[in-house]
């Protein structure tokens, strides 16, 4: 089992100790002398590593890594493991709402996962009556969760405007009797943002996710409208937009996607900085094997110098605050970060976050919608299927055989259920060209914060 994991990202060498998440910014000595499952003798040490190194040097390196160490900040003993198998026959409380308000969508994303805003034939724009009973019916599984997140889904869920406006009014009235606080939130492919939804959203959302696939003949090649022309010329303009009536404090990102026709996704990020965008996510597609944008092994070198660049490029604007931005994926805590179950755990899907569709379907998550062995319940006959809930909750990292041994395991919590069910039919084996591209990207993001901080 990895207790350490060293890497080297842009001219540092950096030290993560796994269980504590301490991490150190080191030297190349330092970095030599550490192997990641133990601590050799200072004897085997100097043995390997005097033609390199001086005896003096090394000796004093031993002697401050043996501090760390007794410290409980190399080599860490695992404290979670009994709590999470311990947690497992508590009450679960649902604190967060996937709200598919509609399926269908008026754009033709050639790599959509919910077949083009369908699910499977799970077609339907929600009714009033079913928005107002999915609310109710998370407010009662709620517990005593003061806060819940509501994502307004789709498809395209502008394209319900009628249903978004009244399923807002009545959560305020909702949280208000129960004492909750319902946050919204909306993702949305941005073709319907006029002025009077842009006030409405700025106002009602907590964050908003707005789509676009960075650089126009790449986001035009993919994120299509039904005759197949692009959407760049339409939606850009539109999301400056929003973004410019944003009000101070209010969260949105712009959030593109990759596939195998631009692992140069760096490029696509750049265009988006250029465009003045400064919170952004450009995330991997998940696809099928054999689909024409899917990503393969293959496509992982061009991935992890992307990345790389990406890193460098936020390295050299860390000097600089006006020029900085944010990428989704390179946010860190190193200090506190997720509660022991998150970081175990992950999402909480099928068990703290559920998937409602427009007919009142309760799945685990939307990328478990139309697969009927994985149903939760259904709001009309307020059903709810606890030991479905429980096999979820159980899925976590000490029971995925890959992810106990794993470095990466607390950050990446085992990574998306529905990505390991879909490529392994196994939620317990984690989707490995996932891990690849997780792994990097949690060691740019240490590193990148590491650094800031030194």
């Amino acid at each position: 089992m990895s207790l350490i994991h060293k890497f080297k990202q842009g001219d540092n060498y950096f030290i993560l100790d796994v269980n504590s998440g301490a991490v150190h910014v080191i030297d190349e000595l330092v970095y030599d002398m550490l192997d990641d499952e133990s601590f050799k003798s200072k004897e085997e040490l100097l043995s390997e590593l005097s033609s390199k190194y001086d005896v003096e040097s090394l000796s004093e390196a031993y002697e401050e890594i043996k501090e760390l160490i007794e410290e409980e900040q190399l080599y860490s003993k695992d404290y979670y493991e009994d709590i999470a198998h311990a947690s497992m026959d508590d009450e679960d409380y649902v604190k967060a709402l996937c709200l598919n308000i509609i399926h269908d969508c008026n754009l033709r994303c050639k790599y959509c996962f919910a077949d083009e805003g369908e699910y499977h034939g799970h077609k339907g724009k929600m009714s009033i009556d079913t928005a107002k009973k999915a609310l109710e019916y998370v407010i009662k599984r709620s517990g005593p969760r003061k806060n819940i997140e509501v994502d307004l889904f789709g498809g395209e869920p502008l394209m319900a405007m009628d249903v978004i406006k009244e399923v807002v009014q009545y959560g305020k009235e909702l949280g208000e009797n129960h004492k909750k606080n319902i946050r919204f939130t909306m993702t949305t492919n941005s073709t319907l943002l006029t002025p009077e939804v842009v006030d409405f959203l700025d106002k009602e959302m907590g964050n908003i996710i707005l789509s676009i696939d960075g650089r126009k003949e790449i986001n035009d090649q993919v994120r299509v409208r039904a005759d197949g022309t692009g959407s760049y010329e339409k939606i850009l303009p539109q999301i400056k937009n929003m973004i410019s009536k944003r009000t101070i404090g209010k969260q949105y990102y712009v959030r593109g996607t990759f596939t195998k026709k631009n692992p140069d996704f760096f490029n696509d990020i750049m265009a988006l900085v250029n465009e003045g965008f400064k919170e952004i996510s450009i995330e991997p597609v998940v696809l099928e094997d054999g689909h024409s944008l899917a990503i393969s092994k293959e496509d992982l070198p061009k991935i992890m110098e992307s990345y790389d660049k990406l890193f460098d490029e936020m390295t050299k604007r860390q000097k600089n605050k006006d020029s900085e931005f944010t990428f989704y994926h390179f946010n860190i805590n190193l200090q506190g970060g997720p509660c022991v179950y998150k970081r175990i755990s992950g999402c909480g899907a099928g068990h703290e976050y559920v998937a409602i569709t427009p007919q009142g379907e309760v799945y685990p998550c939307h990328q478990f919608i139309g697969k009927e062995q994985f149903k939760l319940g259904n709001i009309y006959d307020d059903s709810y299927d606890k030991n479905l809930a429980k096999t979820f909750k159980k899925a976590h990292i000490y029971n995925k055989p890959a992810c106990r041994n794993c470095w990466a395991r607390f950050y990446c919590s085992g990574g998306c259920q529905a990505n390991n069910f879909n490529f392994n039919g196994d939620m317990h084996i984690p989707y490995e060209i996932g891990c690849e591209m997780q792994k990097k990207r949690i060691e740019c993001a240490i590193a990148l914060k590491a650094q800031s901080e030194i």
